[in-house]
């Protein structure tokens, strides 16, 4: 389980291969605790700005405390002796996130009842916007046990750090038509809340599709 930029240690931590190329957005990483720590997502024109090489990345946790897409209040003590699937994103994104999520949708059909096992979690990047009653219609076009999770920017700041995700606001048209860029990463959490991996996403600079439902499927089931 892990797109071709990135490698998960047994620790839980996460490195970029060497060789990536792909758009750079470093940590603040006085918050991360590493020095000179970045990560790396694509960009549609794929160009290289960027290769860091990792020596000390910060270990992934399930941590938050978060509101759902019906106003209820979430922990992730709620998960405990559960699987989890965690993506970042927002539901104003124009493709990656509906692809992801249809991507994963698709895949835990053809899981079968395995895939009760399994909580799928979407935490947005833009609390902004993304209030619970924004996320309910989006959420509800997918998985029908999909959590939309949400909370004040102070809230989603410490959850994206604890799953050591960036994003950031890109100015759009208009004050309240902006994007947000952010770490196109989605984690297979075990049921005592550590990463196991990363769920195959497609790479867009080559041709196969390597996120494609059935390959997704195939790992999630030698795991759960």
């Amino acid at each position: 389980l892990a797109p071709a930029a990135y490698t998960l240690s047994p620790e839980g931590r996460l490195h970029m291969k060497n060789g990536t190329l792909g758009l750079v957005i470093a940590a603040i990483v006085a918050g991360f605790g590493a020095i000179g720590w970045v990560i790396s997502i694509w960009d549609t024109g794929h160009e290289t700005l960027s290769k860091v090489a990792v020596t000390e990345a910060p270990a992934i946790k399930s941590e938050f405390e978060l509101v759902d897409q019906t106003g209820r209040a979430v922990h992730d003590e709620d998960f405990s002796g559960k699987w989890q699937l965690v993506f970042f994103g927002f539901t104003s994104c124009p493709d990656i996130c509906p692809i992801t999520l249809g991507t994963v949708t698709a895949a835990l059909k053809k899981l079968g009842p395995a895939a009760q096992k399994l909580q799928p979690l979407l935490i947005t990047v833009d609390p902004e916007r993304d209030t619970p009653a924004a996320l309910k219609p989006f959420v509800s076009r997918y998985h029908p046990r999909l959590l939309g999770l949400t909370g004040t920017p102070e809230q989603i700041a410490a959850v994206a750090k604890a799953f050591v995700v960036t994003y950031n606001k890109v100015p759009g048209s208009a004050p309240d038509r902006y994007l947000m860029a952010h770490s196109q990463l989605a984690f297979l959490m075990d049921p005592d809340g550590k990463p196991l991996g990363l769920l195959p996403l497609d790479d867009p600079s080559t041709e196969p599709d390597e996120g494609a439902p059935d390959k997704v499927a195939t790992d999630l089931a030698k795991w759960v």
